[in-house]
């Protein structure tokens, strides 16, 4: 039984898989695939527009002339909009001018047919090492026990110890020999290659908020409460999908210098080494300029959410603005009606001002103040000195006759 609902869930996964851009590109025409494949390359990750356009139409001579089936109408710039209404490719504004890219998805499809295609194993003592050390470490973070913790480190500081001493009695380090030294490398780099992935699924995320909230701010369909929320909300999704954790990592490693100094020291120290040479050039390269490229893409998702960010300051300013503008409308609105209204009283006249002015006729009859002329009053008397016999208490004063007043107030009543 449960064998079959994780059949009936994985069919459905299947069905929304069907209709997604990833199955449309792998049932495509086969061309397709291998021109990406040999235009986008982690040293090339996008390209000029009327360079990929001169590439394509290159190489769609080459298949004419191999007398394949292609619509005859369509020229180069056809193909390429076709595949980014196909969401194969994306086609942004850098710099001033546009250029292809390979979207999340086809970048996914793009690596599994690497995987594929290359003649070189997965499976090597490089990843099984790494295998073991990642399995070894979540047993031992995972870990409340303290005392067995505690086991643990005093056995990796044993461990280390003995190293040290073998390598201060003479001998020789044990180092990796250039076969197993060349797979680690490309291990890493293949880790390396699914990380702009993830990087296009977190931009292509940002990208469909800003798109929502641009498109509320023109159609002004839902209250403004509403449509933060909504962009919130995503956001807060995003960033808990896997892509997210991962752009949330790069950002904390960017946020570490010290991390980052470490990295790119053991990058420059991997390079020198001899076993590089086995390494192809774009493997190399690739290697040299990885946290460049990753810090390239970890920008564009920033930039990206401070577009973001200025659309929602511009929706609340706009729509503040609106609800200011209807109000100061109600108030004139209600202040004309009751100006209008005709069972309100005249409003009582201003009093006018009684103005003063000084008292001269000529201009000689201003003196001007010398403070020579200033004689300064006489000082005051000193005060009486007064003591405790002088003090008298005046007697309280009674309480008001309530009877008294009351017939005060009928006899007043009656008269009038």
């Amino acid at each position: 039984m449960r064998s079959t609902q994780q059949a009936v869930s994985n069919w459905h996964a299947q069905k929304e898989f069907k209709l997604g851009p990833a199955w449309r590109l792998l049932s495509a025409a086969p061309w397709t695939v291998a021109f990406f494949r040999a235009e986008f390359t982690a040293n090339r990750p996008r390209i000029g527009m009327e360079e990929f356009h001169a590439s394509l139409a290159a190489f769609i001579a080459e298949l004419r002339e191999e007398h394949l089936s292609l619509n005859e109408q369509w020229q180069a710039s056809n193909y390429a909009d076709s595949w980014v209404r196909h969401q194969f490719l994306a086609r942004p504004m850098i710099d001033g001018q546009f250029v292809y890219e390979p979207t999340a998805s086809t970048q996914r499809v793009l690596n599994f047919i690497d995987s594929l295609t290359q003649e070189r194993t997965n499976l090597n003592s490089s990843r099984l090492n790494a295998l073991l050390t990642s399995i070894e470490s979540l047993a031992h973070e995972t870990d409340p026990d303290a005392t067995a913790r505690i086991r643990q480190l005093e056995a990796e500081i044993a461990e280390r110890q003995a190293q040290i001493r073998a390598l201060e009695s003479g001998a020789e380090p044990a180092v990796l020999p250039r076969d197993t030294a060349v797979a680690a490398a490309r291990s890493i780099l293949d880790l390396a290659s699914s990380l702009p992935a993830d990087f296009k699924r977190m931009r292509d995320g940002v990208e469909r908020m800003l798109h929502t909230i641009r498109q509320e701010i023109m159609e002004s369909s839902v209250t403004k409460g509403v449509a933060v929320g909504q962009v919130l909300e995503g956001d807060r999704q995003l960033r808990s999908t896997a892509e997210g954790g991962t752009f949330r990592g790069f950002t904390e490693f960017l946020n570490d210098p010290q991390q980052q100094a470490r990295f790119r020291q053991a990058v420059r120290e991997v390079l020198e080494r001899d076993f590089v040479d086995e390494l192809s050039t774009d493997e190399r390269h690739t290697l040299a300029n990885l946290v460049r490229e990753l810090r390239r893409q970890a920008s564009e998702v920033h930039s990206i959410y401070g577009r973001l960010s200025e659309s929602l300051h511009t929706y609340v300013q706009s729509d503040e603005f609106r609800e200011s503008m209807l109000l100061r409308r109600a108030i004139r609105t209600a202040e004309v009606a009751v100006a209008n209204s005709p069972a309100l009283r005249t409003r009582t006249p201003v009093a006018q001002l009684q103005l003063f002015a000084p008292e001269f006729e000529t201009l000689s009859g201003i003196g001007l103040f010398n403070p020579d002329d200033h004689v300064p009053p006489p000082r005051l008397e000193e005060p009486p000195a007064l003591s405790e016999e002088d003090i008298q208490r005046t007697p309280s004063t009674p309480k008001a006759d309530s009877a008294a007043i009351a017939a005060a107030v009928a006899a007043a009543t009656a008269a009038a």
